[in-house]
């Protein structure tokens, strides 16, 4: 068993176990909190497909082969960067039940697999990666707490009235950042800010873009106090830090360029956004 606390707050210890044992098998918190997590990001998918002009059932396939391709993404991802972690059992790469799911990783081989999905059944693919950015945004917030139960994904010291403490922290003694807590609170704000926008929403691939410079923001800072980074040159360019920064110089740059000279030049073409009544107008012509 072990502890967390946050002595500031007057919180000592709080027991954690990272597994339940039902018959005899372990099933680590972490797997569930993450399945959790992509399990409501679906289901807002489906509730709201119609906001986006996307059909529901053609959005079937792209999702059950974007998760499958997003989780082995994370993976492959974490262990190329990680690869010390496995050099002594090269079965461990396929053991998931304890952590090491890089959501960069997932991000990409979820987008380019939903993409080329797309494509081959000639679906929109901008309008379902507007809604499953925010579902992004819902899954990341939940799925983060997987990392509070592995104990992990912590930051450096803190003098913060928040820091945390534990058993399972080398200085556990002193208090630490709860980066994990950082990124929960920074998904599910933006989740809650994005859905309210949607109103405003004025093309296709606005939402992608205003994710990608969401997330790619907050990643850069938090993730300059983790103490477990995987590193693209050790002790001076972290991946994630990398990625974070051109993510948010790009994206910004593309809404500044789409929304105030493109449409401009271009007018009201196809690849805007369609609203609700249109689409559904649409399909009953079909």
């Amino acid at each position: 068993m072990n502890w967390v606390g946050f002595p500031k707050l007057g919180i000592d210890k709080i027991n954690i176990s990272p597994y339940i044992n039902v018959f005899g098998f372990n099933i680590y918190w972490y797997g569930v909190i993450i399945a959790l997590g992509m399990s409501l990001a679906v289901l807002y998918a489906f509730f709201n497909a119609n906001k986006f002009g996307v059909d529901k059932n053609k959005m079937i396939d792209v999702v059950i082969v974007g998760i499958v391709c997003g989780i082995v993404g994370a993976r492959i991802y974490y262990v190329i960067f990680s690869l010390d972690n496995f050099s002594d059992n090269f079965w461990k790469i396929f053991d998931l039940r304890t952590g090491g799911l890089a959501i960069y990783g997932g991000i990409i081989f979820a987008f380019a697999s939903g993409f080329l999905v797309c494509r081959y059944k000639k679906i929109k693919f901008l309008p379902l990666a507007d809604m499953t950015s925010i579902g992004f945004l819902l899954g990341q917030g939940i799925g983060r707490w997987g990392n509070f139960m592995n104990i992990e994904a912590y930051g450096s010291h803190t003098d913060l009235p928040w820091g945390m403490t534990s058993n399972e922290i080398p200085i556990n003694i002193q208090p630490v950042h709860p980066t994990f807590l950082y990124e929960s609170i920074w998904c599910i704000l933006g989740f809650i800010l994005f859905n309210l926008l949607l109103r405003y929403r004025k093309f296709d691939g606005q939402v992608v873009l205003m994710y990608m410079a969401w997330y790619g923001f907050e990643r850069f800072f938090v993730e300059g106090l983790r103490t477990d980074s995987l590193w693209l040159v050790p002790n001076v360019i972290r991946v994630s830090q990398l990625i974070s920064i051109i993510l948010f110089i790009v994206s910004v740059i593309l809404l500044i360029y789409i929304q105030f000279f493109y449409i401009k030049k271009h007018g009201d073409r196809e690849y805007l956004y369609v609203n609700t009544n249109e689409w559904k107008e649409s399909l009953l012509k079909k």
